[in-house]
């Protein structure tokens, strides 16, 4: 009974109830053995406070009114920050900005000029216009008259590619170097016709060795030789002068081949813009040799009109916009009326 109250008043006195008492052991001693020794808890120093905002100096007096009447080290006696200048970019964007700041007014917009569109004229006063404006100005060489079609069709759409040739009454104005690919008999007319260049297998060879350089501006070629300019392809088709089945160039008949490209043969072809470009003539022509000439021209163009266009008029819908120049002077809109007639006068004195 001694032991168990000993435990119990060690228990009550324990400061961590939560812990397990140590174990005694027991002995079989008897009562006059000492008690064990108490446990005593353990204490810790007080948390240090932080110091107070305004500590006083250690070297300032206690107390007094000198030190009192001194003014405190503040940003009180310097000058206040002045107002914060807004750029342009924040005024626009920046709400709430204050009174004080003027609203800026947004720039207004200066419309574009649009260019002036020539109106068209007769065909007779665009090239006396065309005359004038190459004389005022001397080149040092003879100026060609141009003529540049836009067409109101889709030169994406197989069905209204616009291609086709035509032999100028007049001519060029232009030395033309003509090239034959003929064997045999054909190869004797090309160069009676007056052919400058005239070969077979050679001349392919010579072209595909020449790393691009030809001597000639037009190519003409019997069907036998088709299937072997092949090699050549990618060196004559980008030029133009790929001979073709539709223009003429591929022909048994070399003799007038010949002859139409050397008399002034001119191949026309729409481009990716529905433009056709194409040379009618030196500007030292006379103005009806030049009327002549384009009245052919439209003659084919008209000729190579595509069955698929919806409009049945000859012009309306296809020939959108008629324009001539010079080789380096301005454009001059020509009225469709006007070539119409000259057209017509071409089609009654040449085609039968």
């Amino acid at each position: 009974m001694a032991h168990l109250r000993l435990l119990l008043s060690h228990s009550r006195c324990h400061p961590h109830p939560h812990r397990l008492l140590p174990l005694f052991r027991f002995s079989t001693s008897n009562s006059g053995d000492p008690p064990p020794p108490t446990i005593k808890p353990v204490s810790y120093a007080p948390k240090p406070q932080p110091p107070p905002e305004e500590a006083p100096r250690p070297d300032a007096p206690s107390a007094g009114p000198d030190w009192q009447d001194q003014p405190t080290r503040r940003f009180e006696q310097q000058p206040p920050n002045p107002p914060r200048q807004f750029t342009r970019q924040e005024v626009r964007f920046v709400k709430d900005a204050g009174p004080a700041i003027a609203p800026v007014s947004y720039p207004s917009l200066i419309p574009v000029a649009k260019r002036p569109q020539k109106v068209a004229i007769d065909l007779v006063d665009a090239l006396r216009e065309i005359k004038t404006s190459a004389n005022e100005k001397k080149r040092n060489f003879t100026e060609t008259v141009e003529a540049h079609v836009m067409l109101g069709v889709d030169p994406r759409r197989g069905d209204q590619m616009v291609r086709g040739a035509i032999t100028l009454p007049h001519g060029t104005g232009k030395t033309v170097r003509v090239a034959v690919f003929a064997e045999g008999p054909a190869a004797e007319e090309a160069r009676a016709a007056g052919a400058d260049v005239v070969g077979g297998d050679e001349l392919i060879e010579e072209i595909r060795k020449g790393g691009g350089k030809l001597s000639f501006d037009k190519c003409i070629a019997t069907p036998m030789f088709m299937p072997r300019l092949s090699k050549v392809a990618r060196i004559l088709g980008p030029r133009g002068l790929m001979p073709n089945p539709k223009l003429g160039s591929v022909t048994n008949d070399v003799f007038g081949a010949v002859k139409a490209a050397k008399s002034g043969r001119v191949d026309f072809k729409i481009d990716k813009t529905a433009i056709v470009h194409v040379g009618l003539g030196k500007i030292n022509f006379s103005e009806e040799s030049l009327r002549e000439n384009i009245g052919a021209f439209v003659n084919a163009l008209l000729l190579a009109k595509p069955v698929g266009l919806k409009k049945t008029s000859k012009y309306v819908g296809y020939v959108k916009k008629f324009t001539l120049s010079s080789t380096m002077g301005p454009g001059f809109p020509v009225t469709i009326p006007s070539l119409s007639a000259a057209a017509d006068d071409y089609s009654r004195a040449h085609v039968s």
